[in-house]
């Protein structure tokens, strides 16, 4: 049976008090992250985009976006955000064990999404348009009160958000036309390093509130979901994790279908096709990412703590590390006054560049685990989160 142990007055976990399952299913799901995010910095001459991604037009280009609009895309940050409210409930548990109080714990919580949002801030404008720190950061700072709501609430809530969220996915879906990206997305041509900090400080202002609210659902079902220890305990819930795997991955294959007919190429249409095909593949969504951490804590039931196992731990241990150092290369691969690859690189080279970049991430956190170091920003975080007075 795998359980997790309190800390001493209040604290962080342990690193070997840790549940295998959710440190497994952060360490796979940063190999998602790294496939979603380098196809958002291509813009090659003359092709309009859907969600910032070239519309394919060869055969493995549109073989790599069918795959990864269906299986990736929208999925992976669902994925994230239903671990991240996961991880929250399992913060105030650590709280409530150790006899704080619901007001302690609700400050640290804050506390701790405050700081996330100045981590995402500082990562959007020095390394990444697209940080999803910051947005996790807005949903724990004001959605704090649902680590105490019922089963009941929760999913009503989130079904309720998954709405509006998709509703606004799909608005942001519209096709958009060469000479619109560039105005859309200024940085991704801006030679002069301190005009592309500035555009992407005014981005983030925008896009982590979207993302929020675009997460939001997802992030009530991890809370939902760590409030009966689901993915600590797998054991006790087996027939629960089979129906989730064996209803949300299918739902969300299929309902991202009709969006990836049109990133993939194979159909054309303007803002009336592409925009209700959106508003599926992201309800779809919230299915998926959640299914994929059922799938992975099935898997951590029968998987053997062998060298993969326990890297991938690791990785999933130190995720985020591991996510922003992603932002180091897309930097160097994609800034205009680095190597500026966003304009000549097809669809279909972003896969091993982004499968290479986890890899090595993967190594890193393995690396640092014998060492037997965490990683640098989960670290300051803690500092920052349980400070002198916060505990």
């Amino acid at each position: 049976m795998t359980q997790t142990t309190a800390p001493a007055a209040g604290g962080p976990t342990s690193v070997g008090a840790r549940a295998l399952g959710p440190d497994l299913a952060r360490g796979l799901l940063l190999l998602f992250i790294a496939l979603a995010n380098t196809h958002g910095f291509l813009h090659p001459d003359g092709v309009s985009t859907i969600r910032n991604t070239p519309i394919a037009s060869t055969l493995p280009d549109q073989v790599v976006s069918f795959a990864e609009t269906t299986l990736v895309d929208g999925r992976s940050y669902t994925l994230f955000a239903a671990l991240f409210g996961y991880g929250m409930v399992q913060v105030y548990r650590r709280q409530e064990i150790n006899g704080r109080s619901w007001k302690h714990a609700r400050a640290l919580l804050r506390r701790r999404g405050r700081w996330l949002i100045v981590l995402g801030v500082l990562h959007a404008v020095l390394l990444y348009y697209g940080d999803i720190l910051a947005a996790y950061g807005i949903l724990a700072v004001l959605l704090v009160p649902a680590v105490r709501s019922s089963s009941k609430r929760l999913l009503v809530w989130a079904g309720v958000w998954a709405v509006v969220g998709a509703a606004l996915y799909g608005a942001l879906s519209a096709p958009v036309s060469p000479e619109g990206m560039a105005t859309l997305y200024p940085w991704a041509s801006e030679h002069n390093p301190l005009v592309a900090m500035l555009t992407r400080a005014v981005a983030i202002l925008v896009s982590a509130p979207a993302l929020a609210l675009t997460a939001a659902g997802a992030f009530l079902i991890g809370i939902w979901a760590a409030r009966i220890r689901l993915f600590e305990q797998p054991e006790q819930h087996l027939v629960l994790l089979r129906r989730m795997v064996l209803i949300g991955i299918p739902v969300s294959v299929l309902g991202g279908v009709p969006l990836a007919l049109y990133t993939s190429g194979i159909l054309h249409g303007g803002a009336t096709d592409v925009v209700p095909a959106a508003v599926l593949h992201s309800l779809t969504g919230v299915a998926g990412g959640p299914a994929y951490a059922a799938l992975i804590s099935l898997w951590a039931l029968r998987a053997k703590r062998g060298r993969v196992v326990t890297a991938l731990q690791a990785t999933g241990q130190r995720s985020l590390t591991c996510y922003v150092s992603q932002s180091v290369v897309w930097a160097i691969a994609f800034f205009p006054y680095l190597l500026d690859l966003g304009p000549r690189m097809a669809l279909w080279q972003t896969v091993p560049l982004a499968v290479g970049t986890w890899a090595l991430t993967v190594l890193m956190a393995d690396w640092m685990r014998r060492a037997g170091h965490r990683g640098p920003l989960e670290v300051l975080l803690r500092r920052l989160t349980y400070r002198a007075g916060g505990r």
